[in-house]
């Protein structure tokens, strides 16, 4: 009766147990690769806030999703769903979805209406598929035989796959990072999903420069060859806790000046603007995949939950794009919580305060674009160092 969270990954369970829902406090349940078929209404508690289905054999599930009323995260990637129920629609507290790698054949638009939804991933449905093999197609990305690779030291390790620094010999032995993805399945999507949002990100200032994808791996794994970033980046953010369920966890020591504060929100918004431009929507936007070297310039990082979508749909590209401009308003917050205060950064902090809690309104249409949003943090950037100079001027 006190059971909270449930882990079962990697099982051989063909449907989830119907017990789960009489746990009266359980809110966490995570069935990850298993053989799940059957999704019950009764295995649903009450208190659900975060359900894990990830790699399964799930068709449907019950309309009674929908009276999940804590619900925050729901993870669904690589399963054979072909309708999702329009009860989700009563999830008003959902905020991170994942229906990657099903078989969906149409958008489910209703979606968008969810108040609080911030990270979407939908590549890999037979929806998607079209812009996903146009995405490859174009791609002029050189292919990296693995035998011209020497890899070298653990870089990082996300739900995708791991990052090594490695000496590419066919480069005058210059140092890379490869990415080589876990398998055929992540909590976010397909690999070759990913590489496609990758390539065709192109290049910004704010992005990590793919040079080539990985050929002739011994064991057949894709991979991205990326240029290697300088050590004294780090990452904005961890990645979320159990307890804090969506939002990013940040060490108790964590400051930013104004300034830097300011520079890391527009080299954000200049990036996603230049990936909302090319039909690509993030679906992870959150600090612990951005770097930053400290002094304001980030790099936008982990493609694993991005989804293509048509620009010339201006409804529907206006709507997702919204989307993660909640998700830039959560990350606002969390660098407005952690900005020193004093007579000269009060004004700005509050003017900060405003555009954040514009960016997070339960209104998807009510929300400022990411064009609005740029020309409002270049405006109170301007304000800042006006009032700064006048101040150094008495």
């Amino acid at each position: 009766h006190k059971l909270r969270i449930i882990f079962c990954s990697n099982n051989q369970f063909i449907e989830l147990p119907k017990v789960l829902g009489r746990c009266a406090e359980l809110s966490m349940i995570g069935f990850k690769a298993n053989k799940i078929r059957r999704v019950s209404a009764k295995s649903l508690p009450a208190k659900l806030r975060w359900l894990t289905l990830t790699d399964n054999e799930i068709e449907a599930l019950p309309q009674e999703i929908g009276d999940c009323h804590y619900l925050q995260k729901l993870m669904l990637a690589g399963n054979r769903l072909q309708t999702l129920p329009a009860t989700v629609a009563n999830c008003k507290r959902l905020e991170l979805l994942r229906i990657a790698a099903n078989q969906l054949h149409t958008f489910p638009t209703w979606l968008l209406s969810l108040p609080r939804l911030s990270w979407l991933a939908y590549s890999g449905n037979p929806f998607s598929a079209a812009l996903e093999a146009e995405a490859l197609a174009d791609s002029s990305l050189d292919n990296i035989h693995w035998d011209s690779l020497e890899l070298d030291q653990l870089l990082g390790e996300g739900a995708s796959g791991v990052i090594h620094r490695a000496k590419y010999s066919d480069k005058d032995s210059t140092h890379v990072a490869v990415k080589l993805f876990k398998g055929g399945m992540t909590s976010d999507g397909l690999p070759q999903c990913e590489m496609a949002a990758s390539v065709s990100a192109g290049k910004h200032p704010n992005l990590i420069n793919v040079l080539g994808s990985v050929t002739e791996h011994p064991s057949g794994a894709k991979g991205l060859v990326m240029e290697l970033i300088d050590a004294e980046f780090s990452n904005l953010a961890g990645p979320p806790s159990l307890e804090s369920c969506t939002r990013d966890v940040y060490s108790a020591d964590v400051c930013f000046e104004l300034p830097v504060a300011l520079c890391i929100a527009r080299s954000i918004v200049s990036v996603v603007q230049h990936l909302h431009q090319r039909g690509i929507m993030h679906g992870d936007l959150y600090g612990h995949n951005i770097l930053h070297c400290g002094e304001g310039r980030t790099l936008l990082g982990d493609f694993g939950a991005a989804s293509f979508y048509a620009t010339d749909d201006r409804a529907l590209a206006g709507a997702l794009q919204k989307l993660e401009v909640r998700a830039f308003g959560c990350i606002l917050e969390e660098l407005i919580e952690r900005c020193s205060v004093s007579e000269l950064t009060q004004h700005v902090l509050y003017q900060l305060n405003a555009l954040m809690l514009a960016c997070v309104r339960e209104e998807n249409q009510l929300r400022p674009d990411f064009d609005e949003i740029g020309r409002q943090l270049a405006a109170i950037s301007r304000a800042y160092e006006l009032k700064t100079e006048l101040a150094d001027a008495i």
